[in-house]
């Protein structure tokens, strides 16, 4: 250990050279030099980077699979709970010159009611919180003064959700305000059970607690509480046996404003559909008052709110829903179809796509498509555009690029037609369609994604294969999604309306006759197994339509039949 003693430097050394001395041989310092040059790795080859990155985005889309999603939830069980009712109050007028007034504690507001409703505006079930407690009511107080209802919560969830309660034998189903209350009092003894029963549903004026229980008047309306109770219960108990709760909430609540209805007069917003009733409010001590009993010095607590355990099942309602196998190219012709505004993920792997996503198809007056004069005319991976998006934003290209609007300007059918909101002029229709994550063989056996996929298509009024025409044997992926179809609902392959033969770009090559011929070739031996074994009910074989959707090449006549599709849809509901 080194001591150091501060003096004068006359003799001895002083603290601040014993210090300097000390830092010069325990640390080497060397000299800074701007010259000194550090040694960076050497730069990696682009094709080995390219192959990098898209073994990171594969092992990241794994392990979202192996988790099931990350942002989409279509199945999801929620415990909802009522609002408590606000306590009765216990209290006596008082003023100048009335020292004993009478009864004064005013009843407690009622707890808040939980409805669930259905928006447009949200297509997951991520943001439905997996526990709901409505607000309480507010307490009562003296003077007369009722305390405040509590306002309702309003659980929204996408259109195409199915709410189903839970039944009372389910091991998931929370338990309600009774059975929590039970398993609550186990252990104790029966004077332990009355006192804290009475602490939960009685308020007492200070002081008067011990003289309450003892008077026949506190008894009676004690044996009248629990009687409304024991009747509550058992209402609550046949209804969810007899009609539990069933909603399909595929339809959007609007409320019209009456057209005579005043002026200043707020407009009723829709709250949708009640699923938990808040407990009503508790009573205060001028609700005891009789003939016999002037002054009661007791007062009920609020009850509780309902308490409900759903489950919530959202079935997407897009009417024209895709079906392929992985990396057949269905998230490529998702975004050829709106021109680009479907954000979906495109990459050279199986299950790239694991969720499903909605896109929307404008189609003109004419037949022109919005996406057909928006967007990019190559839609490429998405880590490619993403970098080439990078490197011209980096490069200042961006910093003078048009908008979509002034875009339209250089030409003149774009004139006319417009993108964006200009569309809106000439859009007589429009269709939504859906990417859903591959399916393989066995996938109605829950395998891949299974069951989570195959949900997702229960409500699409028409459906469209998507192969790859580039495989040695397209057909054999027909047959496999047709039957895994059938496996999981029977009669569900009869929705299918189109077969989209994608990837025939891959087929040309160089362009040489003898590709071309073979391409034809494998094209009409899908067309031969279309029409042999792809009949529909009413005779009719399934359409097919060779495309590029990369090169968004042949995509006119397939957004036209699904446009033929889904009127046709239409007007049978």
């Amino acid at each position: 250990m080194l001591t150091i003693q501060i003096a004068n430097c006359s003799g001895r050394l002083c603290g601040r050279q014993f210090l300097a001395t000390a830092f010069r041989r325990s640390y080497h310092i060397q000299p800074f030099s701007t010259s000194r040059v550090v040694q960076q790795p050497p730069p990696k080859d682009p094709a080995q980077k390219a192959e990098e990155e898209a073994r990171k985005r594969q092992r990241k889309s794994e392990w979202k699979r192996k988790q099931g999603g990350q942002t989409f939830l279509d199945h999801v069980i929620i415990t909802v709970r009522g609002g408590k009712g606000g306590d009765g109050c216990a209290a006596f007028h008082r003023e100048k010159f009335v020292p004993y007034g009478p009864p004064s504690g005013a009843n407690g507001g009622r707890g808040g009611d939980v409805y669930i409703l259905p928006t447009p505006h949200l297509t997951t079930l991520s943001s439905v919180p997996k526990k709901v407690i409505a607000d309480a009511g507010k307490n009562g107080q003296g003077s007369w003064l009722n305390g405040k209802n509590a306002p309702p919560f309003v659980i929204r969830v996408p259109l195409g959700t199915i709410v189903r309660e839970l039944p009372i034998d389910d091991p998931r189903r929370a338990k309600d305000e009774w059975a929590a209350e039970e398993e609550s009092l186990e252990g104790l003894s029966s004077e332990d059970r009355r006192v804290k029963m009475r602490e939960k549903r009685w308020l007492h004026y200070p002081g008067a607690g011990d003289q309450n229980v003892a008077r026949d008047f506190f008894l009676d309306a004690e044996a009248t509480h629990y009687k409304l109770e024991r009747e509550r219960r058992i209402a609550r108990r046949r209804r969810a046996l007899e009609e539990p709760i069933r909603l399909d909430l595929d339809k959007e609540e609007i409320i019209e404003r009456p057209v005579d209805a005043p002026l200043g007069i707020k407009q009723k917003e829709p709250l949708g559909h009640l699923v938990a009733a808040g407990g009503t409010g508790g009573y205060g001590n001028t609700h005891f008052l009789t003939k016999e009993n002037r002054s009661p010095k007791f007062a009920t607590r609020g009850n509780e709110g309902e308490r409900i355990t759903l489950e919530l099942e959202l079935k997407l309602l897009a009417d024209i829903g895709l079906v392929g196998m992985p990396n057949a190219g269905k998230s490529t012709l998702l975004r050829a179809l709106t021109g680009g505004r479907a954000k979906t993920e495109v990459a050279g792997y199986a299950f790239t796509t694991l969720n499903p996503v909605v896109g929307i198809v404008r189609v003109a007056e004419d037949g022109t498509w919005e996406g057909s004069i928006s967007g990019s005319e190559v839609h490429d991976e998405t880590w490619l555009e993403e970098q080439e998006e990078a490197k011209r934003m980096q490069e200042g290209e961006l910093a003078y690029a048009l908008t979509r609007n002034q875009q339209a300007m250089d030409d003149e059918y774009l004139l006319k037609m417009g993108k964006g909101h200009h569309f809106d002029i000439y859009e007589t229709f429009r269709f939504t369609i859906a990417d859903n994550p591959g399916l393989i063989s066995e996938a109605s056996e829950d395998r891949g994604l299974g069951h989570s996929f195959l949900r997702s298509l229960e409500r699409s009024p028409a459906l469209v294969y998507v192969v790859d025409l580039s495989a040695p044997a397209p057909w054999e992926g027909l047959r496999v999604l047709r039957e895994e179809l059938e496996k999981y609902q029977p009669g569900m392959s009869t929705r299918a309306r189109l077969v989209i033969a994608n990837k025939a770009d891959l087929l040309a090559g160089e362009g040489s006759e003898t590709v071309v011929i073979e391409a034809r070739n494998k094209l009409r031996q899908l067309e031969d197994f279309v029409q042999q074994e792809m009949i529909l009910p009413d005779g009719r074989p399934l359409a097919v339509v060779p495309t590029s959707a990369k090169y968004s090449q042949n995509l006119d006549r397939a957004v036209a039949l699904m446009q033929g599709y889904v009127k046709e849809a239409r007007e049978a509901q």
